[in-house]
């Protein structure tokens, strides 16, 4: 069994037509037909009925169909990862960051990787973590930088680096010490990422908290950005809580106080990417490029 038999017999499967799959292949009809018939002879079955309409694939064709896949997108990987080796020259790459990314000044991650890169086109998505990681589950994204916790199932994960999370107030007192999940769930809250609401990871493990203490988290207000719940928080509309690295972005000389929480409360940064995934060469040097950017950064606690 060769490559050029598989390629045959799925350019045939895909076209039902000889000719068709000929043209794909750029080979003539008579050698499309011998090496499937070779394939046939090692398989002993017949993997097409010709018809008056063209072929139509038997169970056996059916059955082989998704492991010739398999076998000739491999063989194609593995050209392009030993190409890219030496150069990198064209492809797409997806790829999912954390909605904030220019706070942790990942905005600029284009432009960088686009001067090294020139003939890489590049789709970087800023979403919520949640969805991030959706994406990539799905295979519309080939990976991404997220904020555990997620759902996992199909992912696996790196964690690359920690940033703590912060109370913020503008009407409690400067020496009111670390803040309990307890006060927290009593205080009058402005939320930010209504959209993804608890689903947001930072949301689902101060939710988890206050579940284990027997508390429910109500907001008073939800917006959708960071930065508007920070100015509701100046004006003393009510508190808000935000990781060091986009608080330290937007701080302002202004009256908004940062506590730490009593139990330590960090946003977990992680690179994921789908369970045994390929990931072509753009998208993999896009990932180290990406690396590098958060491991850079000052605030962070690297874990790698």
């Amino acid at each position: 069994m060769t490559l050029n038999q598989l390629r045959a017999f799925l350019a045939a499967y895909s076209n039902r037509s000889l000719s068709a799959a000929a043209r794909e292949l750029g080979i003539s009809q008579a050698s499309a037909s011998e090496l499937i018939s070779r394939l046939e002879q090692e398989l002993g079955v017949s993997l097409f009925l010709r018809t008056s309409k063209g072929l139509s694939p038997t169970p056996a064709a059916e059955e082989l169909r998704p492991h010739a896949l398999e076998c000739v997108n491999s063989a194609r990987h593995g050209v392009e990862a030993v190409q890219a080796l030496h150069t990198l020259t064209g492809g797409v790459s997806t790829f999912g960051v954390l909605r904030y990314a220019a706070n942790y000044d990942l905005a600029d991650l284009v432009v960088q990787f686009n001067q090294k890169y020139p003939g890489v086109r590049v789709r970087m998505i800023g979403l919520n973590s949640h969805v991030v990681a959706a994406s990539v589950a799905s295979g519309e994204i080939e990976c991404g930088l997220v904020v555990l916790p997620v759902d996992t199932d199909h992912l696996e994960f790196r964690k690359l680096a920690r940033d703590e999370v912060y109370y913020l107030s503008s009407t409690r007192a400067a020496n009111a010490g670390p803040v309990t999940i307890q006060e927290f769930a009593a205080a009058k809250l402005v939320l930010y990422d209504a959209h993804a609401g608890w689903k947001d990871p930072t949301r689902r493990q101060l939710r988890d908290r206050a579940n284990l203490a027997g508390l429910s988290i109500e907001a008073q207000m939800e917006v959708e950005h960071a930065e508007t719940a920070y100015s509701l928080v100046a004006a003393g509309a009510g508190d808000s809580f935000m990781a060091r690295g986009i608080l330290d972005s937007l701080r302002s000389e202004d009256n908004v106080l940062s506590f730490p929480f009593a139990e330590p409360l960090y946003d977990t940064i992680a690179l994921v990417q789908r369970k045994h995934g390929y990931l072509s060469p753009a998208t993999r040097r896009f990932s180290t490029f990406a690396q590098q950017a958060i491991a850079a950064q000052t605030g962070l606690t690297s874990l790698v």
